[in-house]
C-alpha cells in the first residue's frame, strides 16, 4: 500500500463516479490507487495471503469460512453479521471461489450466510480443491 492509501482512495471515489459506484458495490476498485505494482502483483497471485497460515496454526482462523472483515464493514453484513460470523473466518471461502472481487458485497454477504447455514466437512473439501484453480486462474482477483 502507497504510504497515503487513505487520501488516495478518498481523492478517487471523490472525482471518479465509475470508481466510487464500484466502491460502494464490491469494497474493491479494479485501479486502486492504493496498492503498489509489488502489491498488486501479491494480490493477483494470493500471496498476501501466506501471512494468514500463522493465523490459522495459532486457532485464529480456519482454511475455509468467511473472510475476515474491518469494523468498517460490519455495518454492511447488517443482522447477517452474526450469523455468517458463527463459523471460524477462512483463508478461503464460498465467496473466493464464486468469483471474489467480480462479485458485489451483498453477494458476499450472501455467499458468506450461505456457508455458515450449510457447513460441512465435504462442503469444506470442495471449497479447498476449488480453491486452487481459482487462484490459478486469478478469477476476481484485484
Amino acid at each position: 500500500m502507497v504510504s497515503d492509501a487513505d487520501e488516495a482512495l478518498q481523492r478517487l471515489i471523490g472525482s471518479d463516479p465509475a470508481a466510487a459506484k464500484e466502491w460502494a458495490e464490491s469494497q474493491k476498485l479494479s485501479r486502486d490507487p492504493r496498492i503498489t505494482r509489488l502489491g498488486g502483483f501479491l494480490r493477483r497471485s494470493s500471496l498476501d495471503e501466506l501471512p494468514q497460515l500463522f493465523n490459522i496454526l495459532v486457532g485464529d482462523m480456519s482454511f475455509v469460512g468467511p473472510r475476515p472483515i474491518v469494523g468498517a464493514e460490519i455495518e454492511r453484513y447488517g443482522e447477517a453479521f452474526a450469523h455468517c460470523f458463527s463459523v471460524p473466518p477462512g483463508l478461503t471461502g464460498l465467496w473466493q471461489v464464486s468469483g471474489r472481487s467480480d462479485c458485489s458485497y451483498a453477494t458476499r454477504v450472501a455467499l458468506d450466510s450461505q456457508y455458515a447455514s450449510e457447513w460441512r466437512l465435504l462442503l469444506d473439501a470442495k471449497i479447498l480443491v476449488k480453491t486452487v484453480p481459482a487462484v490459478l486462474r486469478q478469477r476476481g482477483s484485484r
